[in-house]
């Protein structure tokens, strides 16, 4: 479903809420301002397969905006709002998005303009410069009133590759019309989510996740109250003010509740959380059963990618019969093969693929990153480089993650952007970045520079290269610390032996 069903059963009741404020927008005026967007799109000449952009802190004209790409066939990129202005740029320009929807509130937004190769339709919430048109000004003077044709669109979401620039991840538009055509859209979903659920979401609107089950829950007639920023304690204070039934968590998450007194989480009444979803990064197992202690057995896990190429689901009570198992295969079938894509054996662990019908999605622009990430002898099965092992009931367990990207707090963060932006300060002969163990975050990042040997290794080159990384990266890239070495460890090929600088900071496996 979409929007303009759900006007039509409950128009005067309010689909999105902002927590804090306790301020809403209607499924009427959704609805409506989703199509005055539709109409703003296609008056710019936005055809369907074309792209958009949105640059927003969490509001509820994130939703109408979305909306108004999916009832239009386009695709929407949702940008992250810390990133730098050059770093946003190039994503814009990567989509080659031909409409930005940009927040005054943003400090980037700005800067952003003179960085644009080919955006030619640039709106902003907010105070309008001459960069940019005034978007609820532009929004009335149009129609609300649906289009003629309203064709399903789908996100276009940006995960950095290994290269240090962002890939788009494109999936190919299913050609139905919008009530039929939304991704992901599950009536009999295993959450349990309908028109009388209501969802919490904790977390930024430009993660895939947050996202993608926002508006999932808006296709199903569920209702979302949106969080502008995790707080832990605010989280349980919500889900006992709006009577939350669903809620969709990363293992950071959890940990920083369950840091709060016990006088703080006995507090509130919990007892309408129906659903707790979670995913992002591997929650350790001991939080997850002092969750379940906690919340009872209400706690859903997935594994999946934005690449949407397969997904695995595993419910509370297996998982409290199978602790450490991401589930079994809910889309997709899976297949675990080693590096030249032989299938492995059953327990035997191996990269994890996911046969789809046809190959799932492209990685936009990067040819060679598709090429890399599909099956070397069936084009159908794709991997996002995980490994793991299934047992023998089919059950998938996670060993380990993509070469050497961090998952800190839930964000994906790959270490050769930054390496690519610390090598360029002129006391740095060769540096290294990888994730090293943090209590609340998971991991954290870690550079090991080797200084010019004509530089000294002390706290003031320390400060130097902190500065200069913040300079140039945005700041959940930049490292928590820094240590020297006077030769970093390469083979003589060149290539970097990282795992034996990784291993160094992770305690030994037993």
């Amino acid at each position: 479903m979409y929007p303009g069903h759900w006007a039509d059963v409950k128009p005067t009741t309010l689909a999105v809420i902002d927590a804090v404020s306790g301020a809403g927008i209607t499924w009427q005026e959704l609805d409506q301002r989703s199509n005055q967007v539709a109409q703003l799109l296609y008056a710019c000449g936005l055809r369907p397969g074309d792209h958009i952009s949105l640059l927003m802190e969490n509001d509820l004209r994130y939703f109408e905006i979305a909306w108004g790409a999916y009832r239009s066939g386009l695709y929407i990129t949702c940008i992250n709002r810390y990133l730098t202005a050059a770093e946003a740029a190039y994503i814009v320009n990567d989509s080659n998005s031909q409409a930005l929807f940009a927040s005054s509130a943003l400090d980037i937004a700005a800067a952003l303009p003179e960085l644009l190769a080919n955006c030619p339709h640039r709106f902003i919430k907010g105070d309008a410069t001459s960069d940019f048109e005034d978007y609820d000004a532009a929004l009335e003077a149009h129609p609300t009133t649906p289009l003629a044709e309203q064709p399903a669109g789908d996100s276009m979401l940006y995960s950095s590759g290994t290269t240090g620039q962002p890939k788009g991840i494109k999936r190919p538009l299913s050609g139905q019309h919008v009530s039929a055509g939304i991704p992901g859209v599950e009536p009999d979903n295993p959450y349990g989510i309908n028109a009388q659920s209501i969802y919490l979401s904790p977390a930024p609107l430009y993660h895939a996740a947050p996202f993608g089950y926002c508006m999932r829950t808006l296709a199903l007639g569920g209702q979302v109250v949106m969080m502008q920023r995790f707080d832990p304690e605010l989280s349980l204070k919500f889900i006992e003010h709006y009577q939350i039934t669903h809620s969709q968590w990363v293992p950071t998450m959890f940990v920083r509740m369950l840091k709060l007194d016990s006088a703080v989480r006995g507090r509130y009444n919990l007892s309408s959380h129906q659903c707790a979803i979670h995913a992002a990064a591997p929650c350790p197992v001991e939080i997850k059963q002092q969750m379940m202690s906690w919340w009872g057995p209400i706690l859903w896990e997935y594994y999946a990618g934005t690449e949407r190429n397969g997904t695995t689901i595993i419910s509370p009570e297996e998982w409290l019969e199978r602790p450490g198992s991401v589930g079994q295969a809910h889309s997709g079938i899976l297949h675990i093969c080693d590096e030249n894509g032989v299938e492995q054996a059953q327990g035997d662990e191996g990269l994890i693929y996911f046969e789809q019908p046809t190959m799932a999605f492209e990685y936009h622009n990067a040819p060679e990153k598709t090429s890399g990430a599909t099956h070397p002898i069936h084009p159908n099965w794709s991997s996002l480089g995980d490994v793991g092992y299934v047992d023998p009931e089919g059950y998938l367990y996670l060993t380990d993650r993509k070469a050497y990207m961090i998952i800190s707090g839930g964000v994906n963060i790959y270490p050769r952007e930054i390496e690519d932006a610390l090598i360029l300060h002129p006391s740095v002969e060769d540096v290294a970045v990888f994730g090293v163990p943090n209590p609340d975050f998971g991991e954290e990042v870690k550079a090991v520079v080797q200084p010019v040997a004509t530089v000294r290794q002390d706290d003031q080159l320390v400060d130097e290269l902190m500065a200069f990384a913040r300079a140039n990266l945005a700041a959940y890239k930049v490292p928590r610390s820094i240590d020297f070495l006077d030769e970093l460890p390469r083979l003589p090929t060149g290539k970097l032996y990282k795992r034996l600088l990784k291993d160094q900071y992770w305690p030994a496996k037993s």
